[in-house]
């Protein structure tokens, strides 16, 4: 039987430290990696206590190489471990890149599922913490275009928390990238439910209704998701009442709930902090204009951020897709 905890008010980074305290004391199989994760629990702390409570056996300091850390995991996981990387931050995930989307997204399906390679990668990503150069970016339509890879994005605590769990329950590779504007964003956390050992609960981690609405869908995922409610809000005091819905899988992507909105609006615009050219909203608008052809009123419109080189932080806002942007999309939607 499940065993629910009261409800009480976290951060999404202390959310997932709970997350990952709670599958480390479940399971001798899980282990947690990556630089800086032990003693000093993370850049971001979100290991913090861990390594104390844990030992550094099971929540090991790594060298600062991240193709040895997903490549040692690829074979602890074949080995019947279930490693959870810490990538510091999303630019440095490149150099682990060819391990991930040619040995990690592969071996399940070359092998006709006979190898299980359940490592899960965490991401700290995005921008709005005045980050330096490689500490702000936005990379996961890189992931999602590759096969076997499951690719989610928490936009709050208990979503964080739900969905670390079930990743490392799942027996396919799962990246979480994790907004990192928005680890302090207190929420409402009910830990200490049993654990879904199928994936059942990452499959049903979906598409999520945030705010509703009638004459536009917004479709957001992770840090972009408040700066949707933001522009909602500000469009309902101009009459015009927005549907929020919160992706967090980017893939797959819930299309039928996507359709289901877009089929009570007419009108679709998709925000995220990555680039707009070859994004995420790229695949939802193509898919949404092939699926509601003859329900949509205006094109589908995307809102995100431009396609340069991320910025210095100084010019970051400027960058970033906020309310202002997301309002004058919906405006552009709502003039056709």
């Amino acid at each position: 039987m499940s065993v629910l905890a009261p409800a009480a008010t976290v951060g999404l980074g202390q959310a997932i430290n709970q997350a990952l305290a709670a599958e480390l004391a479940a399971d001798r199989k899980v282990l947690v990696m990556g630089e800086d994760v032990g003693v000093l629990g993370g850049v971001f702390r979100v290991t913090g206590g861990l390594s104390e409570r844990f030992g550094p056996e099971r929540v090991r300091d790594t060298p600062l190489g991240e193709a040895g850390i997903v490549g040692t995991a690829i074979g602890l996981a074949l080995r019947g471990y279930r490693p959870v990387c810490e990538i510091q931050f999303d630019g440095f995930v490149f150099p682990a890149f060819s391990q991930i989307t040619t040995q990690l997204a592969k071996l399940r399906s070359r092998s006709r599922g006979r190898l299980a390679v359940p490592v899960t990668i965490r991401i700290p990503y995005g921008g709005r913490i005045g980050a330096v150069e490689h500490h702000s970016e936005s990379p996961e339509a890189l992931f999602a275009h590759t096969a076997g890879l499951r690719v989610v994005s928490p936009s709050n605590a208990q979503d964080a928390y739900d969905m670390t769990r079930a990743a490392i329950a799942c027996p396919d590779p799962v990246i979480i990238f994790e907004p990192k504007s928005l680890y302090w964003s207190k929420g409402e956390l009910v830990a200490g439910a049993e654990r879904a050992r199928d994936g059942d609960t990452l499959n049903q981690a979906r598409l999520a209704r945030r705010r509703p609405g009638a004459a536009v869908t917004l479709a957001a995922y992770g840090p972009s998701v408040p700066q949707a409610l933001a522009a909602a809000g500000q469009l309902a005091g101009e009459g015009v009442e927005a549907e929020v819905i919160d992706l967090r899988a980017i893939s797959p992507i819930d299309f039928d709930a996507i359709e289901r909105s877009v089929a009570q609006t007419g009108r679709l615009v998709v925000v995220h902090e990555a680039p707009v050219f070859f994004g995420a909203g790229a695949e939802i608008a193509a898919r949404i204009t092939e699926r509601c052809f003859y329900l949509l009123e205006a094109p589908v419109l995307r809102v995100g951020g431009y396609h340069l080189p991320y910025p210095p932080a100084l010019l970051e806002q400027a960058y970033l897709p906020g309310p202002e942007r997301v309002v004058a999309a919906v405006r552009q939607a709502l003039a056709f």
